[in-house]
């Protein structure tokens, strides 16, 4: 028997690159241009770049890269490089603020960073407080005017060097990625990603959410957020198809490129899918048939997206859960065999949860002193969960132990648990607002509000009160030419949650602001509307 064979990455690599050369990678670059390449045109410029790492960049086994990357081609070769031989990708969230960068990369000690040339300039800043990194690498074919010190093109770095051999034996409990939360409160804290835990998440979620050769996968979700959600490894895995989109996130881009490509699998946040939804309305000859399932996440999907998508395009949206922490997907919400026999409503009653947890995964929801409570669709409590692939600490943070209790990750998550197994996400903690002592779900009301025809986005937060000490108030975006009215909204609400939850102000504003991984940012909201009932 061989059940202390290593579980490592490498091994899908080669797997999938022996049995699929010839699948197409399609990758939209920071130029705008699109390159296509295959398998097995990649695998040559993998083992390059590994070979590269080493005797030209001088990066040891255990030590971290850097990327500062879109979701493109060499991205891609990044990831691969460095899992196989045991370097450290360190994805680096361009949307974090300059000090927060600082901070995760001297934490992470980034050896070299990689950076695509549109970003150069927002890393240039910074430079002088980056104690660890020794080179600068531009992700294209010319490092000139990058505005970095002593910067190679990535293409000069990877010509001449011989391709790798072999790849290395690695312990199964070393890390190959590591990533940052995106740090809303307090400096961000680091999870890393090893062999094992994403080996099993990859085997996992394949098992979950099938993906086969047949499949052409775009990861719309950010590669600098927890490894696009496992896409890149998963899909490589089963030998699919790989559409990366690369720097326009926009509707009027992603739309097309599903069409042009026939994407069958995408992956991203509501906020994409909302403005997917807008472009599909007012453009009714685009043509999305080739795609049949998009996981969302990141966010509470709102109910009128799901249905939307299927009524008007066929198109099943999954919502998923998860965590940095939870390498990160671990729930999906799956129709039950006897569920199918459903009217549709009812099933969208399952469909807008969270989902049942991945196999190999236990969760549970405990009250304020730690007391597991009933799983009856009732009882709400904060969610706990554990599982081979769910980190057991935060790189090198003395923080630790404010998150991980008897052996359960806290995720901060209030939820119900239904008798079916399925979990529905009450609030983040820290979003729920309490009135009178009495709780409100900011992301109830949300979900309602997005559901009326003339809401493009809504979030909801608390706001100071003289009598019941936080009151919800809701900030709205219309659609273009919109117009709807605080009393109409108000009105539109009624019928779905009872009167003490409805919010004592609708505002009206241009934008909502979202943190670094595409999220409503509410501490921004909180803050600058918490004294608006005052007085």
């Amino acid at each position: 028997m061989m059940d202390d064979f290593p579980l490592l990455l490498s091994t899908l690599y080669d797997r999938a690159v022996r049995l699929f050369p010839d699948q197409q990678i399609v990758s939209i670059e920071s130029d705008r241009s699109l390159i296509r390449t295959s398998y097995g045109q990649t695998d040559e410029r993998i083992r390059r770049l590994a070979t590269a790492l080493d005797r030209r960049l001088g990066v040891s086994q255990g030590q971290a890269v850097g990327t500062f990357a879109w979701n493109n081609q060499r991205h891609h070769e990044l990831y691969w490089a460095t899992a196989n031989t045991g370097r450290i990708c360190h994805t680096l969230n361009i949307r974090l603020f300059a000090e927060q960068l600082v901070y995760i990369i001297n934490h992470g000690e980034d050896q070299v960073i990689f950076v695509d040339p549109d970003l150069a300039p927002l890393l240039a800043p910074i430079v002088s407080e980056l104690k660890t990194v020794k080179t600068f690498v531009v992700m294209g074919e010319d490092a000139s005017g990058c505005g970095l010190p002593d910067a190679i093109a990535y293409e000069d770095l990877i010509a001449d060097g011989a391709p790798h051999g072999a790849w290395p034996q690695l312990a199964e409990g070393s890390p190959h990625m590591f990533c940052y939360t995106s740090g809303t409160t307090g400096d961000p804290k680091g999870v890393a990603y090893t062999q094992r835990s994403t080996y099993m998440h990859v085997i996992s979620n394949l098992a979950t959410v099938h993906i086969s050769p047949a499949d052409n996968v775009m990861p719309i979700v950010p590669m600098f957020h927890a490894s696009a959600w496992g896409y890149p490894f998963m899909a490589t895995t089963q030998g699919a198809r790989l559409t990366y989109p690369g720097p326009d996130l926009s509707a009027e881009a992603l739309v097309p490129l599903i069409e042009s490509e026939r994407v069958t699998f995408s992956a991203g946040v509501p906020t994409v899918m909302l403005g997917m939804k807008q472009y599909l309305e007012t453009h009714p000859n685009a043509d999305i048939s080739s795609l049949q399932a998009f996981l969302c996440g990141g966010a509470a999907v709102p109910r009128s997206l799901i249905e939307w998508f299927w009524k008007a395009q066929g198109v099943r949206v999954l919502q998923g859960w998860g965590m940095t922490e939870t390498n990160p997907v671990a729930s999906v919400a799956l129709l039950k065999p006897h569920m199918m026999d459903w009217d549709f409503d009812r099933q969208l009653d399952v469909m807008e949860t969270a989902g049942m947890p991945t196999a190999g995964l236990q969760v549970k929801i405990v009250d304020d002193e730690g007391r597991r409570l009933p799983e009856d669709g009732e009882a709400f409590g904060e969610l706990l969960i554990r599982g081979p692939w769910v980190t057991a600490e935060y790189y090198n943070d003395p923080r630790t132990p404010e998150s991980f209790q008897d052996g359960w990750l806290r995720t901060g998550d209030v939820c119900k648990i239904t008798p079916e197994g399925y979990v529905r996400i009450t609030d983040r903690a820290k979003d729920l607002i309490k009135s009178g002592g009495e709780w409100i779900s900011s992301v109830d009301l949300e979900n309602q509000l997005m559901a009326h025809p003339q809401v493009m986005e809504a979030a909801v937060v608390g706001a100071r009160h003289d009598k019941w000490q936080e009151r919800p108030v809701a900030l709205v975006v219309t659609r273009e030419g919109s117009e709807v009215t605080e009393p109409q909204l108000l009105e539109f609400l009624r019928p779905h949650v009872v009167n003490w939850w409805l919010p004592d102000r609708v505002i009206f504003i241009d934008e909502i602001p979202k943190t670094g991984t595409g999220k409503f940012d509410k501490k921004v909201l909180r803050d600058k509307h918490w004294e608006v009932l005052s007085g």
